[in-house]
């Protein structure tokens, strides 16, 4: 069993974040969902945004890790698309991970403080999903899987980005299955002693 520290996307802790929680709890593991918005759940990017905005990433990055405080330091720090930057921050700020799930995003590590982990770290996003591609988030992965064996970039044919979350137009039902097995799959073999 693993523990896994998974943060919300930009929309807020929703059904599809709280879905996939269930999901790898069902499969055995422990996973803590910080709410980083304080109850506050948004229909669309532009009021998630905005609400980011308005918190400030300074603060948003705080309140995650006081979420972490009392959590041990061999986690699987994870995020889907904003709470990518979450739990990159805290991969490569907080030693002892055990590994990290990216979902739909990936921050080239020198734009962060700290320094890489050397625990293995999953990279899962569709490949015509506009942000990862066209905001250099895979251009950056692949550049950095050059020198560190310790990525692995999941592709899947795609457009979608919040492609798990239930309700909007990026949700794809069977890459939802498919990406939360994979998901699965690659937290067994960070499986702790």
């Amino acid at each position: 069993m693993t523990t896994m520290i998974l943060f919300h996307h930009v929309l807020g802790l929703t059904p599809g974040v709280i879905g996939l929680a269930d999901r790898i709890r069902e499969a055995g593991h422990e996973v803590v969902t910080p709410d980083l918005f304080e109850g506050r759940t948004f229909d669309n990017l532009s009021e998630g945004l905005a609400h980011v905005g308005s918190i400030g990433d300074g603060a948003l990055l705080q309140r995650a890790e006081q979420a972490c405080s009392a959590q041990p330091d061999d986690v699987v720090y994870a995020g889907l698309s904003l709470g990518v930057v979450v739990a990159q921050h805290l991969l490569q700020k907080r030693p002892g991970a055990v590994g990290g799930v990216l979902l739909h995003s990936f921050i080239a590590p020198a734009q962060l403080p700290g320094r890489w982990p050397d625990c293995p770290v999953h990279v899962f996003a569709t490949d015509h999903d506009p942000f990862f591609v066209d905001d250099g988030d895979l251009a950056a992965a692949q550049a950095w899987r050059t020198s560190h064996a310790n990525l692995e970039v999941h592709l899947y044919p795609g457009h979608g980005h919040l492609l798990l979350e239930p309700g909007l137009p990026d949700h794809d039902a069977h890459l939802a299955q498919q990406v939360t097995l994979d998901v699965l799959a690659a937290l067994d073999e960070m499986e702790r002693p």
